[in-house]
Parts: C-alpha cells; sequence; structure tokens
C-alpha cells in the first residue's frame, strides 16, 4: 500500500489521495472536504480522521495547523445507544 492510498477516515474508506485531490480542486476547510467525500460522516462522527484531514490541509496549504477552521459539533458530542434514549422516554411517560 503506498502513502497516497492510506486510509484517513476509515468508517467511510477515505484514502489520503482523496483528500488531496479535494484540496486541490480548491476544498480548504475540514467541512467541505465532509460534504465532498463523507469523510468525518461515520459511527466515529469524526473523531479518528478529523486531525488527518486536517494535517493534509495544513501541509498542502503550507498553513499552521491551527489556522485551519475546525468544524462545528452538533449535539450529541457522543454517540448515544438507543437503550439510553428509551429509557429516557419510559422515565418521561411514568411522570406523564
Amino acid at each position: 500500500m503506498s502513502k497516497q492510498e492510506t486510509l484517513l477516515c476509515r468508517c467511510e474508506d477515505i484514502t489520503r489521495e482523496q483528500i488531496r485531490a479535494c484540496i486541490a480542486e480548491g476544498y480548504q476547510t475540514i467541512d467541505e472536504i465532509k460534504r465532498i467525500t463523507r469523510a468525518g460522516m461515520g459511527p466515529c462522527q469524526g473523531r479518528t480522521c478529523r486531525m488527518l484531514i486536517a494535517q493534509e490541509i495544513s501541509a498542502c496549504l503550507n498553513i499552521p495547523i491551527e489556522e485551519v477552521l475546525m468544524p462545528a459539533f452538533r449535539p450529541p458530542v457522543k454517540p448515544l445507544s438507543m437503550g439510553i434514549l428509551a429509557d429516557a422516554y419510559e422515565e418521561k411517560e411514568a411522570e406523564q
């Protein structure tokens, strides 16, 4: 496996080559790349690949990683099991 074939987003099977192609096309933020490739939209919600993509943007655009715009986080920040949601629903029903 070459360095370009390295998976940056394991959940969505997105390679370094695909991320770099997006950057070459003019996409400069993690959110833009996410919309084009789905990187960061898998079960981990970008916890694994977010910083890897930021590093690629930083390297390709020759900017400090601190200047890479990080994506907005939307609740729930952590995945919730259906059991937790069901328990909360049952508790609310019992109160009524």
